[in-house]
């Protein structure tokens, strides 16, 4: 598959934008309210070829980025209990395979490594005021969080748990094209 079916986007190296970016995802608290969070230290570069099956996204994610609008849950989440950011303070994507519309890559979390598999949907490309080329995609999937050792849990009183197992991420991406 040619880089032509996503209209715009030239080969090179494109480097995350990350004022223009936001890595989210959606858990399940006490099994029926969904908590929204981000990271907000994203890095990285997607690399494009003339083959799409050639591209390639290396991602990395501060762990002690987490942000869910509540500083005790987010410290929570760095703590050993989930993130343990101290002992590992990223969290790296690498992607494997991408068809245009699906990448699969391996996660590393906590030094675990899993494949996972996003949905992507490429929003276009433009050119900003200042003569820069942009790119956009949105990516959506989910995880298991025990699969990567977080496991911290509360059961209920009355059955399920506090936090859920399944894990809804959400990634906006814009790319800047480097020169």
């Amino acid at each position: 598959m040619s880089t032509s079916t996503l209209t715009g986007l030239s080969t090179g190296t494109w480097t995350i934008d990350p004022t223009h970016t936001e890595v989210g995802f959606v858990a399940r608290h006490l099994m029926v309210t969904k908590v929204r969070g981000r990271f907000t230290d994203v890095t990285g570069t997607v690399t494009v070829a003339d083959d799409l099956a050639a591209a390639r996204a290396d991602v990395t994610i501060k762990t002690a980025s987490v942000a869910t609008g509540t500083p005790d849950r987010d410290a929570h989440l760095v703590s050993a209990d989930f993130f343990d950011a101290e002992a590992f303070p990223e969290m790296t994507f690498v992607s494997t395979s991408f068809d245009g519309s699906t990448l699969t890559g391996d996660l590393t979390i906590k030094g675990i490594s899993k494949p996972v598999t996003l949905d992507v949907d490429f929003g276009g490309v433009a050119t900003d005021p200042w003569g820069n080329e942009k790119a956009a995609f949105e990516a959506t999937g989910e995880i298991d969080r025990t699969d990567w050792g977080l496991t911290w849990n509360a059961n209920l009183e009355k059955g399920g748990v506090l936090v859920s197992e399944k894990i809804k991420i959400a990634i906006d991406l814009q790319l800047a094209k480097q020169a």
